[in-house]
């Protein structure tokens, strides 16, 4: 069973489509759900985890710089399978755990991000391990309905766009390596949404909604000009002299557009995706 602080922190995410007070407030949390490696009951333990990209997160085993791993870490040892919650999403995921220049490379751009993990480090004869987790089976978001689903959706980028904005305005003379990758994962991850809903959603709405046209006329070109904005801010944070101050103009930019964005598409579709059907 967990801890009751523990326990307190999970039915809090759950309950707030992964917003969460106290100590993990205005940070990167998931719900990491792994079988026990000698009881074979699960176990769900809050994890702070970093962006790597692409369809996999990186978890640090520091249990606060402890001589010994955390007990989330002998079980995905023992059994990789794990169920993982974004306050999103919940889906099924393969625990790697790296080694050798892959873990000391992520390792460092974790360190460079927040000065805390090499104190941890600092603190413990143990090799603090760097798992990767990596998403094998994925769902329907975690709401009542589609409208809802669209909003939890929004407040994810929401939230993961105010952290970026807060990170860069904090990172000094240069950008570290992690929060590049921060801004690449935000940007595919917009870039992956907008492409479904351009695919999927729209096309349903247009097809038994005519009167939404001049509404989703407008949403296809805000995706257009969202795209070309989350282009430049590539651009940017991709040269080897990457500028702090003209990448905070570039997200700046970036939040002010696709805020816009969000909330119009609120307005105007979501009492269409959970109006009661006829």
């Amino acid at each position: 069973m967990p801890n009751d602080f523990n326990q307190q922190v999970i039915e809090e995410f759950r309950a707030n489509g992964g917003r969460v007070g106290g100590p993990f407030e205005g940070g990167r949390l998931l719900l990491l759900t792994t079988t026990g490696a000698r009881s074979g009951v699960p176990h769900t333990t809050p994890v702070g985890y970093l962006p790597d990209g692409g369809d996999r997160v990186l978890v640090i085993a520091s249990a606060g710089g402890a001589p010994r791993h955390p007990d989330w870490f002998h079980n995905l040892v023992a059994d990789p399978r794990v169920t993982v919650e974004d306050g999103v999403f919940t889906y099924e995921a393969r625990a790697v755990v790296l080694e050798g220049a892959e873990r000391d490379r992520a390792f460092a751009r974790a360190a460079e991000a927040d000065p805390g993990w090499a104190v941890y480090q600092a603190g413990t004869t143990r090799v603090i391990p760097v798992v990767a987790l990596e998403q094998v089976a994925g769902g329907p978001p975690n709401a009542a309905s589609w409208g809802e689903a669209l909003r939890l959706i929004h407040d994810a980028f929401r939230r993961e766009l105010a952290l970026i904005r807060k990170e860069v305005a904090e990172s000094g003379p240069r950008l570290g390596a992690q929060l590049r990758v921060n801004c690449l994962t935000l940007c595919r991850g917009l870039h992956h949404h907008h492409t479904n809903e351009d695919a999927g959603m729209f096309p349903h709405l247009a097809e038994h909604h005519p009167e939404l046209a001049p509404a989703l006329d407008r949403l296809r070109l805000e995706h257009e000009r969202i795209a070309a904005l989350l282009g430049d801010l590539q651009k940017v944070i991709s040269a080897d002299d990457a500028d702090p101050a003209l990448t905070l103009s570039e997200v700046e930019r970036l939040t002010d557009e696709l805020e816009s964005h969000l909330t119009y598409e609120e307005e105007q579709l979501i009492p269409i995706l959970d109006a009661p059907a006829s």
